[in-house]
């Protein structure tokens, strides 16, 4: 299996998990004389066993990803840097927007509201930042689909 599929399946469960925590919590009481809809024993199966393969599958991932190595720095290294890359991005994005919204004056008696930053500078930094994520992206899928996951 690689490790994209792998991912895949990951999120997948994920989602039905979700779904089937509702699925349990509808069908965890009843009005005396009626019959749930759907049998919660059989759910909470479903759920022991969608949590069993969602173990397997996120110790296979992690212990794949401790493995694999792009330029020196494993998996694991890649996505810490792209999360942290990502937050950066939001957080310098945020800032910019504020720094560059205009601040309009009604007479010249008012006070100026000026930006502390010079934005097309830090415009430049965010676009930078911005291609090495799309970068780095495109790097971790590629190894996501072209990566046996670890049995």
């Amino acid at each position: 299996m690689k490790l994209a599929t792998a991912l895949s399946e990951r999120a997948d469960i994920q989602r039905r998990l979700a779904e089937l925590q509702n699925r349990l919590k509808n069908n965890a009481k009843v009005q005396e004389g009626e019959e749930p809809a759907e049998d919660p024993k059989e759910l909470l199966r479903e759920l022991d066993a969608m949590l069993e393969r969602l173990e397997w599958l996120i110790t296979r991932i992690n212990l794949t990803n401790s493995a694999v190595l792009w330029e020196g720095k494993s998996m694991t290294e890649l996505l810490a840097r792209r999360d942290c890359l990502s937050k950066r991005l939001s957080v310098m994005r945020g800032f910019l927007d504020a720094a560059s919204t205009k601040v309009d004056r009604y007479s010249q008696k008012e006070i100026r509201i000026l930006s502390t930053v010079r934005v097309a500078d830090q415009q430049k930094r965010v676009d930078a930042i911005s291609k090495e994520l799309r970068e780095l992206d495109e790097q971790i899928q590629a190894l996501n689909w072209t990566t046996d996951l670890q049995e």
